[in-house]
């Protein structure tokens, strides 16, 4: 194995489900090189390749799709903010969940659907209809969350999201 693709294979080993335009920026490489590395490492086996939420992602092979697609889930902030609430505060009904984190609750809704979808959260339903939201697996999920560190373009990307989200927000 060449130099540039033991680089690459060991951020992407060190940095598991980032996505492929975070690894051009943070590897230095041209991304027709990381391309080309990429593509053959994957062909070997040594990396996983996914598409998550209109964004690719790579993965060393230990990493069941369960854990690849939350993987990806917490490389978003606001994402993370939910989990990380609910470890603190489970169980929490969403609108305490939204003010507490100062988003809106449309933008609530859209992260825990994925949540939800990947059955990282669940809603439950009390006798009179209300939501509580809890973690699904907490075993698993902490452990996970703890393997993300935000990069500083997820960070602008969500703050640019729930920005918008509060503009387009209408007053009660």
């Amino acid at each position: 194995m060449n130099s540039t693709r033991r680089q690459i294979s060991t951020h992407v080993h060190e940095h598991a489900g980032i996505h492929f335009n975070e690894l051009v920026r943070q590897s230095g490489f041209a991304p027709g090189q990381v391309q080309y590395h990429i593509r053959r490492l994957t062909d070997a086996g040594d990396l996983v390749r996914e598409e998550w939420y209109g964004q690719t992602h790579y993965y060393p092979p230990q990493y069941d799709e369960w854990e690849r697609a939350t993987l990806a889930l917490f490389r978003r902030e606001t994402t993370r903010a939910v989990v990380v609430y609910l470890i603190e505060h489970e169980p929490s009904r969403p609108e305490a969940v939204a003010e507490d984190l100062d988003i809106a609750r449309s933008t609530l809704e859209y992260h825990l659907d994925h949540l939800l979808e990947q059955d990282v959260v669940e809603k439950r339903y009390d006798s009179r209809n209300r939501v509580s939201l809890t973690l699904s697996n907490r075993e698993q999920t902490a452990p996970l969350l703890s393997e993300v560190t935000p990069t500083v373009p997820d960070r602008l990307v969500d703050r640019f999201t729930r920005l918008v989200d509060s503009l387009l927000e209408t007053p009660s």
